[in-house]
């Protein structure tokens, strides 16, 4: 029973027998005559055979819901015995933006494969509606993010803060009066445009972005929690910015705003990450609008492996006092 419900969810996910005969190694005839022998002992179609791609019936539906949650508990399963091994055999699944696999994972999951070099790693690089989608079916069982994800399905670790800064190119500076102090990326890495002893002191004044209303903007595609934040900012300081791109990466609206070609919003994470870039500067946005916290998430419920335990406690004592390299 469970092959066949692999069979019919292979298909449901390729949306075609083709496709799928060829993920299970198995020829077309075989996997169609599995998938109408599992339709016939429930005794209705699961698949809608009259358009194209194939799509599920009303049945279908309940049916890859219901194979949802069974393979997620079998995963759970699997999970367990692998903790028997003593890490010694197992997966691990973890899932990012670009931002987090490019600059801020690749340290912890260094070491982790150092410790374990037989627990098998698997890196997802998506949004995070895609991710927060795999996470809740069970093929992810970590994803690091700074969205607020819903307490009552998550669990959540707390790792490190970043801030959101204003980046702007030199070039753009000239004749610009009221400017408050810019900030370098020398000062970022110094944690400079952050207060040092948690009063409100901090040592750079917030940036009027009207005095910026000649300059094109680098934005981020709505949607985007970065956008989000930056249009939360925007809206307080009754400033409409003059969009000329609007991109997925962060990572590209700064490597852009290096080239000349538009202010941009970018946190601190990124900055710190990064190669130093002298044609642009920072300007700070506020001690507590442009902060956010970084977690760890997992599903609420779900049997915690030990290699997940591990990956956690590796993460917290990298990332909890999160600095650039030396």
């Amino acid at each position: 029973m469970f092959r066949a419900m692999l069979y019919v969810y292979e298909v449901y996910r390729e949306k075609s027998f083709s496709k799928a005969a060829q993920k299970l190694f198995i020829s077309q005839p075989s996997l169609s005559a599995a998938v109408k022998k599992e339709e016939q002992h429930i005794g209705a179609p699961i698949f809608d055979r009259s358009v194209s791609p194939i799509g599920l019936t009303d049945c279908g539906r309940e049916y890859i819901r219901c194979a949802e949650k069974i393979m997620d508990i079998r995963t759970g399963f699997e999970n367990y015995l692998n903790d028997r091994n003593e890490l010694r055999t197992g997966r691990l699944s973890v899932g990012a933006s670009n931002l987090f696999a490019s600059y801020v994972l690749p340290p912890c999951l260094s070491r982790f494969t150092r410790l374990y070099p037989l627990v098998d790693i698997q890196l997802s690089e998506a949004n995070t509606p895609v991710l927060v989608r795999q996470l809740s079916l069970g093929s992810l069982d970590l994803v690091i993010d700074n969205e607020p994800l819903s307490e009552e399905l998550y669990t959540r670790y707390p790792l490190f803060t970043d801030q959101v800064l204003l980046a702007v190119p030199v070039k753009y500076l000239t004749d610009r009066s009221g400017l408050p102090a810019p900030l370098t990326a020398a000062d970022i890495r110094q944690d400079r445009h952050r207060s040092q002893d948690g009063s409100e002191n901090y040592a750079f004044s917030e940036v009027p972005l009207g005095l910026f209303e000649d300059v094109p903007f680098l934005l981020l595609r709505p949607g985007n929690d970065t956008r989000r934040l930056a249009d939360s900012i925007c809206r307080r300081q009754a400033f409409s910015p003059h969009t000329v791109l609007e991109l997925d990466q962060q990572a590209t609206a700064h490597h852009l705003a290096c080239y000349g070609m538009g202010a941009a919003f970018v946190s601190d994470t990124l900055i710190k990450r990064v190669p130093s870039d002298p044609r642009v500067v920072f300007f700070y946005l506020g001690p507590e609008r442009a902060l956010r916290t970084i977690y760890f998430y997992h599903k609420k419920g779900r049997y915690i492996t030990r290699a997940m335990r591990e990956f956690l406690k590796i993460a917290e004592e990298d990332l909890s006092s999160f600095s650039p390299d030396p």
